[in-house]
């Protein structure tokens, strides 16, 4: 496959539909949670794939890792805000479950990216 922008990545995608996903849930959240969970998961599930973009475009395949790095971190926070929103019964369990399915599914992708990645700057003299 031809990659020619970052939002032809696999992994792109899926983080996309993780935010897309917590969009649609926030908005059940009650008002006193606007500047504080609502805001919290919003900005982490964003930074997910603002993450991926951004090591797309570097130059050099440690700082793409490194910025993929910081991605996995951002979906991790994301599912503890989740968790919290669950807590807190704001969302279903079915609802966390539906997270927890896109959230495995978009930390495997993100995995076997950075995985390649890291193939890739092994095998070349661009680091």
């Amino acid at each position: 496959m031809n990659l020619r922008a970052f939002e032809d990545l696999e992994v792109w995608k899926k983080g996309r539909d993780v935010r897309l996903f917590v969009q649609s849930v926030v908005k059940k959240f009650p008002p006193e949670e606007k500047f504080a969970l609502t805001l919290q998961i919003r900005k982490s599930s964003r930074s997910i794939t603002n993450n991926i973009a951004e090591g797309y475009g570097r130059f050099f395949y440690q700082e793409n890792i490194q910025f993929c790095r910081i991605s996995r971190g951002s979906l991790t926070e994301t599912l503890d805000h989740m968790i919290v929103a669950s807590d807190e019964k704001y969302i279903n369990d079915e609802e966390l479950n539906e997270f927890r399915i896109l959230h495995d599914d978009c930390l495997r992708l993100l995995n076997g990216y950075i995985s390649n990645l890291q193939k890739a700057k092994t095998g070349s003299t661009n680091q």
